[in-house]
């Protein structure tokens, strides 16, 4: 055992076989019950004995997104859901190694930081201490509360950034070299943040894989969709009548806002006009901090999916003029439901990213990854999720079989990674990998990975001019 003194008080950690120790549960704000469901996070009451940190600590997931997931994500019971885990080579106060902090997805309404796929043993064998977050989801995340803070997910964002900023030095970390890092949700998350001026100062770096971020309204909007979901469930959508509910009342509303028109509109993050003052693509164009962002070839699209005849009706909707709209289905007609969200909420919003920030010539490196499995039921797509083991370097973790097939390339896992170490410790993933600006060249993670320029031009021609 391992023990680390923190601004609130010392923590129990556990040494582990490679000598590497891992810290889980580190409450980083007071559990949000009561009064503190629907606040702002409050620093934690600090506590004198050593507190245990071998198990992994409550989460705010109280119902998985479905019933199998990608990635295997457990639900912790408790209150103090505001906490984070903390892997590092060593306790060395010294030792100012770069810290990658982790932000899990879950579509704003689940996920766990508790999963195995987010282990840093990898990241603590080559240098890097990582810090992986629990945050609030849904209803008490992100539903607009008229007396409560919005966007309280993001605050415990900030918070976790806070604490890192204040704490990580005594596990071995440099507070002034930290990346911030998320999958789908959790890549939104990094965008947001780059969009969030509370935040700036706490990281150096981004790294936002499959992101996903959702163009809600403004205040007004927010305001319109919770009037819109009181009037659909009769419920008083009130911090202070919601403060005592329990999880199923919750996960009740949470249902009841998927049909609330767009069903990120009422829960995920949104330009509130104080925390995030601009919509969140728009100042993530502008922002200064290095980006490397990403996203799979499939996504959401589904093995063998039949193209759907409401595919011209999907593609108008999704605002493609009649020309783009043409010009898709005529490279891709076999394309279904699927393959269009994979263009609309990932690949489209990605390649536009990394163009915006190109014309300001910001650092920005863009990747698709594209290797594909053998897993029953998901051969030849490189689908949502499928590229975490590879990054993590975690290709013999609990579920990667079942989700990857058997004997995914252990050479491709290491040249992730190391672009992934390399970026969190130079600011430049290497490996031979120029910025996006450099002719649009675009990183193509296969098993024989390869940098083209623009292999992308058709995604970016049709969903933005």
């Amino acid at each position: 055992m391992t023990v680390v003194p923190t601004r609130s008080g010392p923590v129990r950690g556990e040494r582990r076989a490679d000598g590497s120790v891992r810290f889980l549960g580190i409450p980083y704000a007071q559990p949000p019950v009561g009064a503190l469901r629907f606040a702002a996070p409050v620093p934690p009451v600090p506590w004198a004995e050593e507190r245990d940190a071998t198990a992994y600590g409550p989460t705010a997931q109280r119902r998985p997104f479905a019933e199998v997931t990608t990635i295997p994500e457990p639900s912790v019971p408790g209150d103090g859901t505001l906490n984070l885990n903390v892997f590092t080579p060593g306790v060395d106060a010294a030792a100012g190694l770069p810290v990658l902090v982790w932000i899990h997805g879950g579509g704003y309404v689940a996920g766990s930081a508790a999963s195995p796929w987010y282990d840093g043993a990898a990241f603590s064998r080559d240098g890097v201490v990582l810090v992986a977050v629990g945050y609030r989801l849904g209803v008490e995340g992100f539903l607009h509360l008229p007396d409560a803070p919005d966007n309280r997910a993001v605050r415990d964002w900030v918070a976790a950034l806070e604490w890192v900023r204040d704490n990580i030095a005594a596990f071995g970390g440099d507070p002034a070299q930290v990346t911030v890092a998320g999958q789908s949700a959790g890549g939104g998350a990094v965008q947001t943040l780059l969009a969030t001026p509370a935040a700036q100062g706490l990281f150096r770096a981004a790294i936002s894989v499959s992101g996903a971020v959702p163009d809600r309204p403004d205040r007004s909007g927010a305001e319109a969709a919770t009037r819109e979901l009181a009037a659909r469930t009769g419920a008083t959508l009130t911090a202070a009548a919601l403060q005592d509910a329990t999880d199923a009342e919750l996960l009740a509303l949470q249902d009841a806002s998927a049909a609330v028109g767009d069903p990120l509109r009422a829960l995920a993050p949104f330009p509130d006009g104080e925390l995030v003052p601009r919509p969140v693509r728009a100042a993530a164009a502008e922002s200064e901090v290095p980006l490397l962002l990403g996203f799979t070839a499939h996504e959401f699209s589904a093995p063998g999916e039949a193209a759907a005849e409401d595919v011209p009706g999907m593609l108008a909707a999704l605002g493609l003029d009649p020309e783009r709209a043409a010009r898709f289905r005529a490279e891709r007609p076999l394309a279904g439901p699927g393959e269009v969200l994979t263009d609309w909420l990932f690949r489209g919003p990605g390649t536009a990213l990394a163009e915006a920030r190109a014309e300001r010539e910001l650092p920005t490196w863009l990747y698709q990854f594209e290797w594909t499995g053998t897993a029953e039921g998901r051969a030849g797509q490189a689908y949502h999720c499928t590229d975490l083991p590879f990054a993590f370097d975690l290709l013999h973790a609990e579920g990667v079989e079942a989700a990857l097939g058997a004997h995914p390339p252990q050479q491709l896992a290491d040249a992730v990674h190391a672009a992934w170490v390399a970026f969190v410790r130079d600011l430049d993933p290497g490996t031979g990998w120029p910025p996006y600006v450099e002719g649009r060249a675009t990183m193509r993670w296969d098993e024989q990975p390869r940098v083209e320029h623009d292999p992308l031009r058709a995604v970016r021609e049709i969903w933005h001019g």
